[in-house]
């Protein structure tokens, strides 16, 4: 097994997938690490392959992946040299995690679709089912991005980085790495809490104005909690908003021309990190980039337990 920090980019040889590999290329050349390049393929095409007579090669797979890397960056580009392919069979997300865990990555990059027609599905229920599962982070980047040359056009796109937080225990280490993200690129870090409205039928029949109250005042204590917790070099605002999570959220991505959003995987101590409705529709709403982090997983009891109490008496949690 080989342990070497490194970064993952599953592609599906896709203009979805090109952007991906562009952003993965950025990262890895500014952290000096290597790049993995994974092509998954289907165990029934390539048992189809072998009886045609056509005999199935994964070094062919690798040669045409090389191509395709040839031209996203360019026959002469340096980028080339630092490439790694690899090549699986099975089912795409299983083995994407597979090759993550065994290669030690530290980032997966992927496109949130890939392919068109019959397949347009097949980045879209894959990515789902990494995040689902994942233990590591991953940057899910939007089909409509070519991705960056270099990690300097990644930081002149940022121009804002927001993070959705739901002031749970995680909320912290989530607020810490995007801070450090903020701080490299030299742009603003915005912290976004949205309060869901309560619904239901006895609501209807109460007054709310003392409850809503309190749970603006508990939200904005926890928000300035989280600021207060930051290095003050790091310029910081935060915005408290009302509505529906995923769409407050992408309103506030369009509006502040943020160029990332930095989001938590709640997780559950028996199941692991799950893809909440949150983040599902961050990703279908917004054109915009998004890490997602996988919590610790000894801090999983801790954080469910908050997420129900802050449910409760603050907002409806994010479960991104």
């Amino acid at each position: 097994m080989n342990v070497r920090p490194s970064i993952l980019c599953p592609i599906d040889f896709s203009e979805g997938s090109a952007g991906a590999l562009r952003y993965a290329a950025a990262i890895a050349s500014y952290f000096a690490t290597r790049l993995i390049v994974l092509s998954v393929e289907d165990p029934l095409l390539t048992e189809a392959a072998d009886l045609t007579g056509m005999h199935w090669d994964p070094e062919e797979c690798k040669r045409e992946m090389a191509r395709f890397a040839g031209k996203v960056f360019g026959p002469e580009s340096l980028v080339l040299a630092m490439l790694e392919y690899d090549v699986a069979v099975g089912k795409p997300a299983p083995e994407i995690l597979r090759v993550a865990r065994e290669r030690s990555c530290d980032l997966i990059v992927v496109s949130t679709h890939g392919l068109t027609g019959v397949r347009k599905l097949f980045f879209g229920s894959t990515t789902e089912r990494v995040l689902r599962e994942t233990t590591r982070p991953i940057l899910i980047t939007p089909p409509v991005d070519p991705g960056p040359i270099s990690l300097d056009d990644a930081a002149r796109l940022l121009g804002r980085i927001v993070v959705p937080v739901d002031l749970t225990a995680a909320s912290a280490h989530q607020a810490a790495v995007a801070a450090g993200f903020a701080e490299a690129a030299g742009v603003p870090l915005l912290l976004v809490h949205v309060i869901e409205p309560v619904k239901s039928r006895l609501a209807a029949r109460l007054h709310l104005a003392g409850l809503e109250a309190d749970r603006r005042a508990v939200a904005e204590d926890g928000l300035q909690r989280i600021r207060a917790s930051l290095p003050p070099r790091v310029r910081v605002e935060s915005l408290l908003a009302y509505g529906d999570p995923a769409e407050e959220l992408a309103k506030v991505v369009h509006d502040r021309h943020a160029g990332l959003v930095i989001m938590g995987l709640h997780g559950s101590p028996l199941l692991g990190p799950r893809m909440g409705s949150v983040t599902y529709r961050m990703l279908c709403l917004s054109k915009t980039p998004v890490l997602a982090l996988p919590p610790d997983r000894t801090d999983a009891w801790r954080v469910a337990e908050e997420s129900e109490s802050v449910a409760g008496t603050v907002a409806s949690p994010l479960p991104a």
